[in-house]
Formats: C-alpha cells, structure tokens, sequence
C-alpha cells in the first residue's frame, strides 16, 4: 500500500488562520487574501476521464431534455439505449493506461451505468403499477414527443385525442368512486402509496400537456379553433382528478394541521441495488445491525452523562434538563454565529484542515420559515446554514417544541455540522476541485464528512461539559436511528408512523421534530439510503483514518487525509479509500470493503 504523501494544503487552499478575536475574522479580512496562488493551481487535472465524464453529464441531460416525458415509452427507450451504448465503449477503453484517479473514474462511471439501467427497471414496475390510474398516459407523451420531432399538428385530430384522454380518465376513476363490495372491511381498489405516486405523475404529465399546448394556441387559428374547449375540460379533469386521488384515496386532506406521511417503499432488492451502487456490501439487515451496536456505546455515553449532571442513569431526565437551555427569541442568530467561529478556530489551532479565508469568511445565516421547519425541524446547511427557529406566527406548542428541539446544547454540534468544517467547507471544496464528481453525488460522503467531524470532535474534546455531551450524543443517537427506521420502512417493516415513535422513545425527540424528520425522509426529496449515509459514511472515514493517518512511513498526517478527501470530490467512500491509498483499481474492480466488522 502506497499512501498519497504530498502535502495539499498550500496548492489547495492558500493561508490563512482565523484569530480569536471578539469579532468576525470576515469584518477585518483583506479581500487580496482570498486569491490563492494561481501557479500552483494552473495544473492540469489529475483524472485522464475527467473530461469523459463531463460529456457524459452534458449529452444525458439533453437526451432526457429531448425524451422529456418521464416513464414514458420513448422516454424508457432512449435512455436506455443511451446507457447501454455507454456501457459498451466505456468497456473498450484502454484501462490499462489509466493512473489513479482515471481508474476511479472508470469504475465510478460503470458503476453509475450499471445502476441507470435498474433505476430505468424499478420506474418501468412502478409504472406500470399506477397503469390503471393513467391509462391515458402514453397519449399526453406522444402529444408532447410529437412535439419534439418537429411533426405537423393536426388540430382535428389533437381535439379528438384530448376529449379521448378526457374519456379515460372518467373510466379510470368510476371504480375507484364505487367500491367493490359493501363490506367495510373489503380492502381499497388501490394502494394510498399507489395513489399517491400515481398523483405525482399526474401533475408532471400536466405539465407536459400544458407546454404541448401553448406551443400551438394562439399561432395556428385552426389549432385554437379544434382544440381550446377540449383543453380546457381536460385541464379541469385532470386537476379534479388529481386533488381526488391525493384526497379520498390517498387520504392527503389539505386542511389537516398534520397531514399524514406517504412514501413510497422500494423494497429489500430496491435497498441491495442501491447499496451496490453506494459500493457498499452489506445487506441492510446487517446495517441495521451496525446501527444497533452504535447505538450500544451511545447508551453507555448517555448514561454516563446523565450521571455527571448528578441525575443517576437518567439519560432522559438529562436531555429533558438539556433542552431546557435554549436562548430567547432573537438570540439564536447570536448564538449560531459564536458556535460557528469557535468551531473553526479549534479545527485551525490544531492544523486538522486547512481551511482557506474565503471559506471562512463567506457564509451567510438564514432563517427557516416555519412552513419549511415541518420537514426540516433542526438546521440546514450547505453553503451557508438555515437556522430552525419559533415565529411569533406558531402556536404556543409549536413555539416550544422548536425552542427545545434547537437549545443551545443540540446546536453546537448542528452548527459546524453544517458550516466548518462541515458542509460549508466541503461545498467550497466541491466547487473548485474535480467538479465533474458531482455526478457521483453519495450521502456516504457528503453526510459522512460531516458526520465524521462529530466523531472526530467528539474525541479530540471539543465537547466538554456533560451537558454538551448530551447534546453531542443525541445527534448519534439520532443517526444510529435513521439507519434503523429509514431501512425498516423501505423493507416494509414499519410504517411512517412506527417510525416517529422510535425516534421520540429512542433518542428523545419532540414529536413535532420527530414527525418532521419521517416526513423529510420519505416525501421524496431525499433517496433511500440517504438517511443511512450519515453514520455508515462517517464509519467508513473513522475506519479510513485508522489505516491511514499516523506517524509511521507512508502514513498521512491530519491535515493531508482531509484535504486529500476535499480535493477528491465527492463518490462513494470505497473510491475515497482508493485515492488516500494510491491503489490502481483493476478493471474488474468490485466492492469488498467490510468496513464496519
């Protein structure tokens, strides 16, 4: 094993240490400073496939630009042509004469392919699973692609296949109005997920409907003239359509306070086809394992903790103390700001990253509507960091669920989380160095990093006090329990709302805060595994850093194994692993890694 030995820091990033002054670094930083050294930087990249990988990127989006119509019949053919056609010459490519970062992109772009195609197949099940509640779906598409093949219209007959759409629909939706049976009992013609999924393509084939349309009306007389009514009653039928299978079958009523959750589970060989494209190779059973013995050592810590602030094993009695301590409103901006310089100045006193001046200084604090808050009930970051705070528009209960749910204890592990050296300096990091990885997007890395930091942190000391070690444990214990409830619901082993419990018996959430985290997990923002990617991620690098980062020959020192990551760019940690190591993959590579065992 040959390690990855020259120092990154400089050619990376410049200079440049935040002092700990009583005010923001950023007020007195010269702007000259954000310049880094352009000599160092005018290299050429490190991949011999990086500019394969960006055509790649380029040439699907316009395929799918052109085949638009998601799931449709062309749609399903052409891309999968297209990535079959991939599959092929990348397979013709002369991997011998590819270095260590060209041998990852390789194994990173077959990889991706081989996973484009199953996603094709698990959208082609799904589809044809929602058939009988779209039955008119491939005539909406083929109005649209008629369109994109620059076809003349026929007004007379576009008229007769909208009212034949409208037709459709009608006789789709009768026996969902009329049950089977008069048992009460008897189960529903359809599946409230089905429903629900079905809704949401209703909604993009609108859409389609709606741009086929105003590409005609009004510049063809005759277009107008055959086809405006029979729009108008199929626009208007598909709208009621869709507010009925949201409301009465998918059981969404928009005037609930609370509405319920929907996801849509993709199963146990779902969950393995994505885990093969993450190149990890445990099951999800074993993950779930994984997480439980995590959880173990949280337990112990809490435990320990409680018994520092003199309440015996009480760990819950201690977070209930904990979440006592949250700052008055209009001072959570305050309180964010002070966490976020002290965070960085520890990771920079002690030289673990370089953190360059432009990313230290540049991000910017934004406040979370409360509309957002009901799905992202603690902070967001990225770029910058969304801070989840009460309004004075929210109920008296609202207002205190988010004041306890954001103490200051829980958010001074959220804040450099997602600022430095968490997500702000990773963002910074992806902007600037091997771009065209964002292809390769994982939560196992993107998650993972941050999470790391919570580990690292954790163990170097910079959670001290009892009380911010409780803060510090529930975030563990929170992402031991998304692994556990985010693959128990994909598994179809317990439903949303089994879900919110476990994380309000389990780690100690407020049930508001619990049932927006289920909802931001399964609303469809967010894959699978993405849940899962905090903590197996963050254990990866842990693993990663035991092997790598030492004293010894060969061995990497601190700052190098978190730079090195940072100018990677983000992929799946297995790859990760390639890079810090130097290792030129074969071009039969496969995922072995038993990380966590």
């Amino acid at each position: 094993m040959r390690l990855l030995s020259t120092s990154l820091a400089y050619l990376m990033f410049g200079s440049g240490l935040c002092t700990a002054a009583e005010i923001n670094p950023a007020e007195t930083r010269a702007a000259r400073d954000y310049v880094p050294d352009v000599v160092a930087l005018a290299t050429p990249s490190a991949s011999e496939l990086r500019e394969l990988v960006e055509r790649y990127v380029a040439d699907k989006a316009e395929v799918e630009r052109f085949a638009s119509v998601k799931s449709s019949t062309l749609h399903q053919q052409r891309m999968r042509e297209f990535f079959t056609t991939w599959q092929t010459k990348l397979a013709a490519l002369n991997f011998d004469r590819l270095g260590v970062d060209g041998r990852i992109d390789a194994t990173l772009l077959r990889t991706r392919l081989a996973h484009e195609i199953r996603l094709l197949d698990r959208e082609a099940k799904r589809t044809q699973e929602i058939a009988p509640l779209l039955p008119f779906a491939e005539d909406i598409a083929a109005l649209q692609e008629a369109r994109r093949f620059l076809r003349p219209v026929d007004p007379k007959a576009a008229a007769a296949t909208l009212e034949r759409v409208r037709l459709a629909l009608d006789k789709a939706r009768t026996p969902l109005e009329k049950p089977k049976s008069d048992d009460a009992k008897a189960s529903p013609p359809v599946s409230k997920v089905v429903a629900f999924r079905a809704a949401n393509r209703l909604d993009e084939l609108k859409k389609s409907l709606e741009e086929w349309f105003k590409t005609y009306d009004g510049y063809d007389p005759a277009f107008g003239w055959w086809t405006r009514e029979p729009q108008k009653q199929l626009v208007a039928a598909l709208d009621d359509y869709g507010k009925f299978l949201r409301e009465k079958v998918a059981g969404l009523d928009p005037k609930a306070k609370d509405a319920p959750i929907i996801g849509d589970p993709i199963g146990r060989d779902g969950l393995l086809a994505d885990l093969e494209n993450e190149l990890i190779v445990y099951t999800p059973e074993e993950l779930i394992t994984i997480a439980e013995r995590e959880f173990k050592w949280v337990d112990t810590e809490l435990k320990r903790a409680a018994r520092d602030m003199g309440l015996g094993d009480d760990w819950k009695a201690a977070l209930e103390r904990v979440k006592q301590a949250y700052v008055e409103p209009g001072q959570q901006p305050a309180l964010v700001r002070d966490l976020a310089l002290e965070a960085a100045r520890f990771v920079q006193e002690r030289d673990l990253v370089t953190v360059p001046p432009l990313a230290a200084d540049v991000w910017l604090l934004r406040m979370m509507p409360p509309e957002q808050q009901k799905v992202a009930p603690f902070f967001l970051g990225g770029n910058d960091i969304l801070v989840a705070f009460p309004t004075d528009a929210m109920t008296q209960e609202e207002k205190m669920q988010s004041l306890r749910a954001n103490n200051r204890h829980f958010a001074r592990a959220t804040v450099f989380h997602e600022l430095v050296p968490g997500h702000h300096l990773q963002w910074w990091a992806r902007a600037r160095f091997n771009q065209h990885r964002d292809l390769f997007s994982t939560p196992f890395w993107v998650e993972g990093w941050s999470l790391w930091w919570e580990f690292h942190l954790w163990d170097l000391k910079f959670t001290a006090t009892p009380e911010d070690r409780m803060g510090a444990l529930f975030w563990r214990a929170h992402r031991c329990a998304r692994i556990i409830f985010s693959l128990k619901f994909h598994l179809g082993e317990w439903t949303p709302q089994q879900c919110i419990d476990f994380l309000v018996d389990r780690v100690g959430h407020e049930r508001a805060s619990a049932t927006g985290e289920v909802r931001r997990s399964f609303n469809g923002s967010y894959p699978p595994l993405y849940q899962a990617g905090y903590m197996l991620g963050a254990l990866q690098l842990r693993q990663l850093y035991a092997q790598v980062v030492g004293t010894g020959p060969g061995q990497m020192s601190e700052k190098q194994f978190h730079d090195t990551i940072l100018r990677g760019g983000t992929m799946p940690i297995e790859m990760v692993r390639a890079l810090l190591t130097q290792t030129k993959l074969p071009r039969d590579f496969r995922a072995t890694w038993r990380f966590a065992d």
